[in-house]
């Protein structure tokens, strides 16, 4: 329902003070009101009058008032267009590529998910796979104490599903490194600025422009800078429980990815108080590490989600599923459109009381 919510089109206007021109339509409106008032009251008190308005009309009780009503709502529409109305909608989106990053490391094998972190990872990311249009195109990154393509993106469905098919847990977690390698696979010319922050060289990606900045020192690439979350060819999606203790941080691939406008969509796959998982004669407890997760997806412009259990993976498929083919907002002037329907309205006006009455209006 919120999903739908957000959908609805949201209306603005270029020139707003047109709209005072809706008054004439209550103040005809009023007057119609008026007018029919009277001519009720004229006919109590003259009842030969009624005969002779039937006359006159053809008919009398509801048809009188539709002509009227259409021409109003007509009149409104067409003032309405001359405020030159804007809808903000969020249209279908044009994904070609989603990139799928899963964590491989020793903490998916935690069974706080049924049978395990790793499976439900698994199994999401074959049911978001499944519904891809065919024109879109999916790739797979295994990401563990390093991080490598393990299906180059492809629309071959039955390629993605054995890699994903494939993954088998390991050991560390580089999240920054599966960042920056899904992000490569999405675009190739990132690769440079990965590399460096693979590196732990200093990056130098291009930034986003700062509104209303009036520094003359702007460097080449912060005037070719893009809005976090604007491209709109492709995404990452990351299945992961959160923790990393290898590779260049996840915030800082993050913003890398948002320098070139790539929204990453992360999923938690866990429980927070998770569970205690012994490997190899050790103990510990592994837990959902939400924080850094949530820094990613907002540092993209993008959105976090939790599954707790293997009941809610549809509806975090339905949630993600729906980000991925309405997540493209656009601004639209849709003047012609309320200028069409006043058009029609005022048609539809004339015609009725033509077919109905023997008059235009």
């Amino acid at each position: 329902m919120t999903d739908a919510i957000s959908r609805l089109p949201v209306f603005s206007f270029l020139w707003p003070s047109m709209l005072w021109g809706l008054a004439t339509v209550l103040v005809l409106a009023g007057g119609y009101l008026w007018l029919d008032a009277r001519r009720r009251r004229a006919t109590v008190h003259y009842p030969a009058l009624k005969t002779v308005g039937v006359a006159i009309r053809g008919g009398t009780g509801w048809r009188r008032h539709v002509s009227p009503v259409l021409a109003l709502l007509a009149l409104t529409a067409l003032i309405i267009a001359i405020a030159r109305p804007q809808a903000v909608l969020t249209l279908p989106s044009r994904i070609k590529t989603v990139v799928l990053v899963i964590d491989l490391s020793g903490s998916m094998r935690a069974q706080d998910i049924k049978p395990s972190r790793i499976r439900a990872a698994q199994q999401a990311a074959r049911v978001l796979l499944a519904d891809q249009p065919s024109s879109v195109s999916v790739g797979v990154v295994a990401m563990a104490g390093t991080a490598a393509v393990a299906q180059a993106p492809s629309r071959s469905k039955d390629d993605v599903a054995a890699a994903i098919e494939r993954l088998k847990p390991q050991g560390g977690t580089a999240l920054g490194n599966g960042l920056l390698i899904a992000l490569t696979a999405l675009l190739p010319e990132a690769t440079n600025d990965a590399e460096r922050l693979m590196n732990d060289d200093t990056p130098q990606p291009k930034k986003p422009a700062v509104s209303g900045s009036g520094s003359s020192s702007s460097s080449d690439s912060d005037a070719d800078a893009v809005a976090p979350g604007s491209y709109g060819a492709g995404a990452i999606v990351v299945f992961s429980d959160g923790e990393s203790n290898a590779g260049p941080g996840a915030l800082q691939a993050a913003q890398l990815a948002a320098t070139h406008g790539v929204r990453v969509y992360t999923v938690g796959v866990g429980t927070p108080e998770g569970v205690v998982l012994s490997v190899d004669g050790m103990s510990s407890r592994v837990r959902l590490d939400e924080r850094v997760l949530k820094q990613v997806a907002d540092a993209t412009g993008a959105e976090y989600f939790r599954l707790e259990d293997t009941a809610q993976l549809k509806k975090v498929y339905r949630a993600l599923h729906a980000k991925l083919a309405f997540d493209k907002r656009d601004q639209v002037e849709v003047t012609a459109f309320f200028t069409a329907l006043g058009a029609l309205l005022a048609t539809m006006a004339g015609l009725l009381s033509l077919w109905w009455f023997g008059r235009v209006m």
